[in-house]
């Protein structure tokens, strides 16, 4: 059987109902626990835990060698630019909002991603 939301295989006996859709378990997760760019709980424990000598993961390092790269982008564009899913780049540029090394902004009507 397939994920309802994203397609991907899902094994026999692996399957997570949700609202009445078979998800696989990235997907449930995902809905249970979205990622969210403006948490001021989150955003004061990442600074008083991380502060400058915060230790990234490696698609975290690339985020933010990418912005510093084009000065911004939009998020689909990084996400190909990666070859990051658009919901795995939601959840590591979240935790980078967080520590306050990259923020969206509004450029001509559009969101853009860019370091903080």
């Amino acid at each position: 059987m397939n994920c309802e939301k994203c397609s991907k295989q899902i094994k026999q006996g692996e399957e997570m109902q949700h609202n009445g859709k078979t998800l696989c378990e990235d997907c449930y997760i995902d809905v249970l626990s979205p990622a969210r760019g403006c948490d001021p709980w989150a955003v004061y424990t990442a600074k008083s835990f991380s502060g400058k000598d915060a230790i990234l993961t490696e698609n975290q390092t690339k985020i933010l060698k990418a912005l510093e790269e084009t000065g911004g982008v939009e998020p689909a564009v990084l996400a190909e630019m990666l070859k990051m899913s658009p919901a795995d780049l939601e959840r590591e540029f979240a935790t980078l909002r967080h520590m306050e090394k990259a923020r969206g902004e509004m450029r001509d009507g559009k969101t853009v991603l860019c370091l903080w």
